[in-house]
Formats: structure tokens, C-alpha cells, sequence
């Protein structure tokens, strides 16, 4: 059976790991320290957003994060579904669908507007998990500015 638990500050060195692994697919630096300061910050702050890990049983199989922002065309505050990981060894069994369908109920419960996400392009596995629980593919272009 799929839980969903908020992610509380004991659980941070829990889900390092498996964002570390999950940034490793791609590539993506990443710096332990680094993010054991931004968890402390996000967890510390909710107006920042929320965290769940994603259990079977009684096993972590990943988690996902919601961020959010205000936005003055959806009228309302948004979301970013910043990071949804599910390990390699339970994808495919239906833990992405579901951690989709709580992220649905959870938007609802939280009043937002609505949930922007990013896929890198060649991931066709997850572009089709999306599409399959009524995500679209937005038609505007996504930009980014890095502040140094």
C-alpha cells in the first residue's frame, strides 16, 4: 500500500541520498552540504512549499516536492512539482501514478492554481507517465536567468 508522509527535519539525511541519485541521472551537480542547508531553510519555511516521501509499506520508494510562487495570471499562489524521484528499483509498479494522484488531491487542499513541472526531453518514460494523468505540455518556451 502507497503513504505519503510530510517530510519532517529527521528525515533529511533520508532523502539526500536519494536526491543525490536522482540528480546523478542527468548529471546535475550536487553538493550534500549544500542541500542540508536548503532542506533545513524549505523545512523551516512552509510558505516555501511542501515535501512528502513516498513509502510501500513500510519502505521509502522516493518522494516529491512541491515549491511555490504567486502568480497574478492564474490568479493565485502556484506550484512547481520541483523534484518527484521514485527509486529505480520500484519504478514501473505504479508509484509515479499515484504520487501523482496525491499531488492532485494536495494542490486542491492547498488552493493552487496549478502545477507547472519540467522533464528533460529525453526522459520519455516519465513525458508519458505526465501525459497519462492529464499533465500537458505547455506551449510557452521556459527561460533562465542565473544570478551570479
Amino acid at each position: 500500500m502507497t503513504s505519503f508522509k510530510p517530510l519532517s527535519f529527521s528525515d533529511i539525511a533520508q532523502i539526500l541520498p536519494m536526491m543525490e541519485e536522482f540528480y546523478a541521472i542527468d548529471h546535475y551537480p550536487f553538493e550534500i552540504e549544500t542541500s542540508k542547508k536548503l532542506f533545513n531553510q524549505f523545512h523551516e519555511d512552509e510558505k516555501l512549499g511542501k515535501a512528502w516521501l513516498i513509502f510501500d509499506e513500510n519502505e521509502i520508494v522516493g518522494y516529491a516536492i512541491l515549491t511555490f510562487v504567486f502568480s497574478f495570471e492564474y490568479q493565485g499562489r502556484i506550484a512547481f512539482l520541483d523534484e518527484l524521484y521514485i527509486k529505480k528499483s520500484a519504478q514501473g509498479k505504479g508509484f509515479g501514478k499515484q504520487t501523482l494522484h496525491f499531488i492532485r488531491q494536495e494542490a486542491h487542499k492547498l488552493s493552487l492554481k496549478i502545477i507547472y513541472l519540467e522533464v528533460e526531453p529525453h526522459n520519455h518514460a516519465a513525458q508519458k507517465l505526465y501525459i497519462a494523468n492529464d499533465f500537458e505540455e505547455h506551449k510557452r518556451k521556459l527561460f533562465k536567468y542565473t544570478v551570479q
